[in-house]
């Protein structure tokens, strides 16, 4: 019933931009948090950026100062702006959502930054 969808990835070149968006939808309760994750060829999936109900966020160090998260209550999505994207950040992004009524996770989008 519940579905996270992503959309925005693609292939770019180095120190251009992307922005990946987000779109909850079905019976979930009592979001707490949402965020980013990426995973890399031969690497552990990864925590890129988050923000909780309280609108705190957080950031991987790898990212701080380049990628921004935001959020729409009303839109229920969630974005991911990627600014002076790096080959390094090539990855699959994945949209997660925790809430009370469970964790949930999108299909996943493919970023590719060339060099």
């Amino acid at each position: 019933q519940v579905q996270l969808v992503e959309s925005g990835g693609g292939l770019v070149q180095a120190g251009r931009s992307l922005r990946l968006s987000c779109a909850v939808s079905g019976s979930i309760f009592g979001i707490r948090a949402m965020g980013w994750y990426r995973q890399a060829p031969g690497k552990q999936r990864e925590l890129v950026a988050a923000i909780t109900s309280g609108g705190s966020t957080n950031y991987a160090d790898s990212v701080k100062g380049r990628f921004t998260i935001s959020r729409d209550n009303g839109k229920n999505t969630v974005d991911l702006q990627m600014n002076s994207l790096k080959p390094e950040d090539t990855a699959v992004y994945y949209c997660n959502c925790v809430a009370r009524s469970g964790d949930y996770w999108g299909q996943g989008t493919q970023v590719t930054v060339s060099s």
